[in-house]
């Protein structure tokens, strides 16, 4: 009985990890997604449903892109993220007029 509940424990605890770690994977790629939709529709100026598609096409394709990575991957990813979004704040902050 104790290797059957122990069992039940690690299968729950394999679960909930993999779970948590797809749950970072969405959101992040949710976050670049969006983003680059809203940069591709200010140098366009496309409409909602544009806005929508693109969002989604990136949103699948980076989700099906980390599919085999791990944790230390994906935090490594965000990291990267957010460094280039520090670096484009920066140059808005620069340049305002160009």
């Amino acid at each position: 009985m104790a290797k059957v509940i122990m069992s039940i424990q690690n299968g729950v605890k394999t679960s909930s990890s993999h779970i948590s770690i797809f749950i970072l994977k969405v959101v992040s790629a949710f976050i670049v997604a969006v983003t680059v939709s809203l940069i591709f529709q200010e140098m366009i100026g496309f409409g909602t449903f544009s806005f929508v598609l693109i969002s989604i096409t990136v949103l699948l394709g980076l989700v099906k892109m980390m599919s085999r990575w791990g944790l230390a991957l994906v935090l490594v990813f965000d990291l990267i993220c957010i460094l280039i979004a520090l670096l484009l704040r920066m140059y808005v902050l620069i340049a305002p007029g160009a």
